[in-house]
């Protein structure tokens, strides 16, 4: 409902990130218990995140039309949508390191697992990694808990920040990741939501 309502306002308490293959879709199923494992097999978590959380961003550019007759546009031309979500990792594992760096996969050190040393080999060139990335917070600072879910289907690491190796701190894998469009012409994104507000719709 339209109005003010203290009710409709959401803070991001706790959150999960998960990757997964393009073209996976997010879970639309809620399990009071237990949310992860409502994303299934699928999707791998990429653990902890800084305390930042993940920045959400939506730019659209607009191309104007011009007229000789007037010197105020008389319309616009959408010419670019960029969506992407940063956030920055703190876990290094087999996930979230190929993850930052592009691609590929870690293998044992000289071919052999077992003796528990690994490798990651970084391309000479850049290659594309598509992916699907899953995005879960649940509110909880309301009477009722809330649970919100963003998905992009398919999308890919556009800029990776510096890791800072220091005493003090933890080691972070930052990342921006920007939606793509997918052939078919499916959604560049989705919300999935667990929340009474929407009831009216």
């Amino acid at each position: 409902m339209a109005g003010t309502n203290t009710s409709e306002i959401r803070i991001a308490g706790a959150g999960r990130l998960f990757i997964a293959a393009p073209g996976t879709a997010i879970p639309e199923t809620f399990t009071d218990a237990d949310t992860a494992g409502d994303w299934g097999t699928d999707w791998k978590d990429l653990g902890y995140t800084s305390g930042d959380g993940v920045t959400f961003s939506k730019k659209d550019k607009l191309e104007p039309v011009d007229v000789w007759q007037v010197v105020s546009p008389v319309h616009f031309v959408y010419s670019d949508r960029d969506l992407t979500l940063k956030f920055s990792l703190l876990q290094f594992n087999e996930e979230t390191l190929p993850f930052f760096m592009g691609g590929g996969s870690i293998a044992g050190a000289g071919g052999a697992t077992s003796s528990g040393v690994y490798k990651y080999d970084i391309a000479d060139r850049p290659y594309a990694d598509a992916r699907a990335l899953g995005l879960e917070f649940t509110d909880r600072s309301g009477s009722t808990a809330v649970t919100y879910r963003f998905g992009i289907p398919r999308g890919q690491v556009t800029a990776a920040d510096d890791i800072k190796l220091a005493r003090k701190a933890p080691a972070q894998l930052g990342i921006t990741f920007t939606a793509m469009a997918a052939p078919d012409g499916s959604p560049l994104a989705s919300f999935v939501m667990k929340d009474s507000a929407y009831a009216a719709a």
